[in-house]
């Protein structure tokens, strides 16, 4: 049963913040611990820009699954083949990069789902989830639950966010603030009016749809401003920032 995914699903239903970290260049199994030791919600793997084996991943996975905390994977692309390695690899949902039409959800709809419904074909490390592998089961323990964050990215995925916000794949909409500045030539400029009114048509799509918007990284700022799913930043980038503190702090006392 993908526990905690349903899990998460709850929690985004209420009002609660549900935040979390995306890791792609520093994971390794412990980091599921920390996270979870942290008072996180949840971990985003990052393979689209990660360089991550399929071994580091699938373990992971694994301890996420054994301490019943949320993991999901950000994808490379939303090719039939690319999603149905990564749910072999055993997260509880995705993050898909770059989603600029309805149809595309479509297809991973195929590559999640089991036949009659899909084109799935299962194994690896997420066959754990599973008490037996009958159809009904992968339908009601697994498919039915399974998380995914379609990222609007592009003007192309703003002029279509409605429908892909309406899909019933669909559990909550991402943002990618910086690509989706690039293709709007305002490159890294986020306070730029157009920018801004995209990822406001964005979050009204995605409330329209009775779903959340998923958005980094100032969570207390976007808390403030009424976002409740919130990612942080990366591992890496955190550790950064505390380090820095830490020896600016140490700067200032021997002064």
């Amino acid at each position: 049963m993908l526990t905690p995914a349903i899990r998460l699903r709850e929690k985004l239903a209420t009002t609660e913040p549900v935040i979390g970290v995306m890791a792609t260049d520093h994971v390794w199994p412990l980091l599921v611990e920390i996270c979870k030791l942290g008072g996180l919600d949840y971990l985003v793997l990052d393979r689209e820009h990660g360089c991550h084996t399929d071994e580091t991943v699938a373990q992971v996975c694994q301890v996420a699954r054994l301490a019943d905390f949320p993991v999901l994977m950000r994808t490379v692309s939303c090719e039939l083949s690319e999603i149905r390695r990564a749910i072999d690899l055993g997260p509880c949902g995705l993050l898909l990069p770059n989603i600029e039409s309805a149809s595309q959800l479509d297809a991973v709809r195929d590559a999640i789902q089991m036949p009659p419904r899909g084109k799935r074909r299962p194994g690896g490390m997420g066959n754990f989830w599973m008490s037996d592998f009958h159809y009904t089961s992968w339908r009601d323990q697994f498919e039915d639950h399974f998380i995914v964050i379609p990222q609007i990215e592009s003007r192309v995925g703003v002029d279509n966010v409605n429908s892909i916000a309406a899909h019933p794949l669909t559990t909550a909409v991402g943002l990618g603030p910086y690509d989706l500045s690039a293709d709007l030539g305002c490159c890294w400029d986020p306070d730029n009016a157009e920018h801004q009114q995209a990822i406001q048509r964005i979050r009204e799509a995605a409330t329209a749809a009775g779903k959340k918007l998923w958005i980094g990284t100032d969570a207390p700022a976007l808390r403030a401003q009424g976002d409740s799913f919130l990612w942080i930043g990366t591992v890496s980038g955190l550790l950064v920032q505390r380090f820095s503190a830490i020896t600016a702090a140490v700067d200032q006392a021997s002064q």
